[in-house]
């Protein structure tokens, strides 16, 4: 395994972080400019971390590579699970469709239902980690616990599917800069997406539908849940009344879903 390598970004924040120390002890009398150096490097590492798609603080899948675009390839990708109402449901409604997706999934959701995640993986779709507690102070973790949560997902979702996960994607988006290492020394890559459909949020279906497809094209990564799915107003989960819609658009549009793994081959 290559050595890890800080991004840029990162590097020249140390430096400015480093050097606002020692002017602090070698020329106090400065130490508003000294002071601002510090609110500057930790605020561009801030607003990196808030932002999902960045790549500021290391690698970032957000995009499908070139070749996939050329192939008219989009990623479905589906976080929250397993749960065992929703799941199953999308599961069919994907068979007929006869389309494929990657499923970000919670440790401990999984513990709790591993005939649900069997059945993600014998319907031929991909299995990848969304961490084990799903914190939503992930993005606070120093690195030890970092590491323990994503490993104890690792763990549970190897030994229930029998594949080690490749891509990990943290609890919405946020994290810091102690996850880039992480994810390094774990071999995995972080996973975000192109563009989400805030159906956690909102249970409009027709809504949820235009976030994804309005303008959508070749290349894109879709983040979807099934798990915390928001509810229409008649009790649905919305990704159940939006995917047949959403699938269909695809087909009309010659795009083609497909899982993480295949898009990268």
């Amino acid at each position: 395994m290559a050595a890890y390598r800080p991004t840029p970004t990162l590097v020249i924040c140390l430096l400015l972080h480093l050097v606002a120390l020692a002017g602090v002890v070698l020329a106090p009398a400065y130490w508003p400019g000294w002071l601002g150096l510090l609110v500057l490097a930790h605020a561009v590492i801030t607003i990196a971390g808030l932002l999902p798609r960045s790549t500021v603080l290391g690698p970032n899948l957000v995009r499908l590579p070139a070749a996939a675009a050329l192939r008219g390839e989009v990623a479905l990708t589906i976080d929250d699970g397993p749960d065992p109402e929703v799941t199953p449901q999308v599961l069919t409604q994907l068979a007929e469709a006869k389309v494929k997706a990657t499923f970000f999934c919670i440790g401990w959701r999984a513990r709790q239902h591993p005939d649900v995640l069997r059945a993600i993986v014998a319907a031929g779709h991909q299995v990848e980690n969304h961490g084990d507690s799903h914190s939503k102070a992930f993005s606070l973790f120093g690195p030890r616990r970092m590491t323990t949560d994503i490993r104890a997902a690792n763990a549970t979702l190897t030994d229930i599917t029998g594949r080690a996960p490749r891509f990990f994607r943290a609890t919405a988006g946020l994290r810091n800069p102690f996850l880039d290492p992480v994810l390094h020394r774990l071999e995995m890559r972080l996973a975000s997406w192109t563009r989400r459909a805030y159906d956690t949020r909102c249970g409009n279906a027709d809504t949820v539908y235009h976030r994804l497809t309005d303008g959508l094209d070749a290349g894109e990564i879709l983040l979807l849940h099934d798990g915390h799915a928001a509810r229409t107003t008649d009790g649905q989960p919305v990704i159940l009344a939006m995917l047949p819609r959403l699938l269909a658009t695809l087909n009309e549009r010659q795009l083609t879903p497909v899982t993480l793994d295949a898009a990268l081959k």
